[in-house]
């Protein structure tokens, strides 16, 4: 079962894949503070004062202590666990730093957000941004992060163990008959009650992990590191939060980058209709990359016979799994071959380990390959852990906006528009919608348009191929914000920041050094 998330490049961390396969539901959380009302509206921002409720999390002062690897710190900060309610109680917010390295001038801090919602940013400042972000950059900045609510250090979500979570992944999201569906629909019920009874802190935070908050927690941040405004680089889902806050505090914005982006203005069952024509759009880019070589496993010719070859391989999953030589014994299904396939979609780099994976599976029967690229996607480890990541993607896109989908009927009768968006990707992307309709909190949110009057300029970078968040999110995000600057990226993969465009990397480089942000409409390749 492919899950909704949206997450970093795979250059971006040292995993063997950091990718999101699936749909987000993702939109403006509508807490009571912060909310703009009726569809189609903007996001109100917060008032320029502090609350007095809110004064204690505002005055906090970080206790940095050294941790993970050398060179970077960490903190504890308290925010409240309801915003709308301060004295009901707090949550811990885990925050990370590396120092500035100089020379130069110091700009502040910069906080980074790799994507999800989900994605541990302190692990990917750890492992990426503290270390390979340009020199140039890391001189001048603080380099920040901070988990987001119910995701890794900051009081995280659980649902699954290993064993079930293994139960849950192989659930197969092309039903062909009712039991089919009850059975699918059956895993979507358990995957929620195990979020909000699994112990007491997933309990007590799941109706409290939305994308507003998170972003008023990215507030209590900048004020205990001391910085008058946010400086901030989002990927993926990160552009979501990160535009969440400009709307929120747009005289609070610093430089802000927004890479990869979202369109908070789409209903979920709009978004994850374009996301599926997304993942179809490089599908066939890979398809036609690989009918050039030898080793295609698909064979030469257009993409739509390709794409018949890979749903014919599918369905032959569906009906037979393969082996994996997996220790837990997990055979490869449909479900997971077909995560496997869309993990890859997220960076060109990945398509040769696509090609020997499909070419093991299709001619020789082993499923070991699309099954490592499927586990890298669920952050599943080699003894059967998983990261909480999934458990983290499904409550803050539950929350965030009203579920696409709330019966099987109701899926049924969106799949051929599904399909029509991607023959190979349709219906199973159509299906992976329906899991927020048996969410157990209500969304609190809706979709918005996000202005952020008065903010300081923004870059928002898209890319013409990208799968999980289509080129037109990115244009639409720029086009709302009052002060948004669209840069772009004519290629493939996912996010444009840090994959080989020296335009993309120069143009983001000097926004970041200069503040003067690359002319809107400027285009790289």
């Amino acid at each position: 079962m492919y899950s909704r998330r949206h997450l970093l490049t795979p250059r971006r961390r040292p995993a063997v894949l950091a990718v999101a396969a699936g749909i987000v539901v993702a939109a403006i959380s509508g807490c009571a503070s912060g909310s703009s009302g009726a569809p189609g509206a903007s996001l109100a921002a917060l008032p320029r004062s502090t609350p007095a409720d809110l004064a204690p999390y505002y005055d906090q002062a970080p206790k940095w202590h050294k941790c993970g690897a050398p060179g970077f710190e960490c903190a504890t900060l308290k925010a409240p666990l309801d915003y709308d309610k301060p004295s009901g109680g707090d949550i811990d917010l885990a925050v990370s730093r590396k120092k500035a390295t100089g020379p130069g001038k110091k700009l502040g801090s910069l906080l980074v957000n790799p994507g999800g919602p989900g994605g541990s940013a302190i692990g990917y400042l750890q492992s990426y941004a503290g270390i390979g972000y340009p020199k140039k950059i890391r001189a001048r900045y603080d380099m920040v992060a901070v988990d987001p609510r119910g995701v890794a250090r900051s009081a995280p979500v659980t649902c699954l163990d290993g064993k079930k979570m293994d139960a849950y992944t192989q659930t197969d999201v092309t039903p062909d008959d009712k039991a089919e569906q009850d059975r699918l629909t059956a895993a979507y019920k358990g995957f929620g009650a195990g979020c909000e009874t699994s112990n007491r802190t997933s309990g007590r935070v799941l109706p409290h992990v939305s994308t507003v908050e998170a972003a008023r927690d990215m507030d209590l941040v900048r004020a205990a590191l001391d910085d008058e405004k946010l400086n901030y680089v989002g990927a993926s889902y990160g552009t979501f939060l990160g535009a969440t806050y400009a709307g929120l505090y747009p005289e609070r914005v610093g430089r802000v980058v927004l890479d990869g982006a979202m369109d908070p203005s789409l209903t979920a069952l709009e978004m994850n209709k374009q996301q599926t024509a997304g993942f179809e759009t490089a599908f066939r880019s890979f398809a036609k990359d690989c009918a050039k070589r030898s080793d295609c496993p698909l064979g030469s010719g257009d993409p739509d016979r390709a794409g018949e070859r890979l749903k014919a391989f599918f369905d032959r999953l569906d009906r037979k799994p393969i082996g994996t030589g997996d220790p837990q014994g997990r055979k490869l299904g449909e479900a997971l071959a077909t995560t496997g396939v869309i993990a890859a979609m997220y960076d060109e780099g990945a398509w040769p380990q696509l090609r020997e994976a499909l070419t093991s599976a299709i001619k020789h029967k082993d499923g070991a390959g699309l099954l490592a690229l499927s586990d890298s996607y669920y952050e599943r480890d080699p003894d059967g852990k998983y990261s909480n990541m999934m458990f983290a993607n499904a409550a803050v896109n539950c929350l965030d906006q009203p579920p696409a989908f709330t019966s099987p009927k109701e899926v049924e009768k969106e799949v051929p528009d599904f399909e029509k968006a991607s023959p190979v990707f349709g219906k199973g992307l159509a299906w992976a919608s329906l899991n927020c309709g048996y969410w157990p909190v209500k969304a609190t949110g809706e979709a918005h348009r996000i202005t952020a009057d008065g903010a300081a300029p923004i870059v928002v970078a898209g890319t013409t191929r990208d799968p999980a968040t289509p080129y037109r999110w990115a244009k639409s995000l720029a086009s709302q914000l009052s002060s948004g600057h669209l840069l772009t990226y004519e290629g493939d993969g996912h996010t444009a920041y840090g994959r080989g465009s020296t335009c993309v990397d120069g143009a983001i480089d000097d926004y970041l050094l200069t503040g003067t942000p690359p002319t809107d409409g400027k285009r790289c390749s």
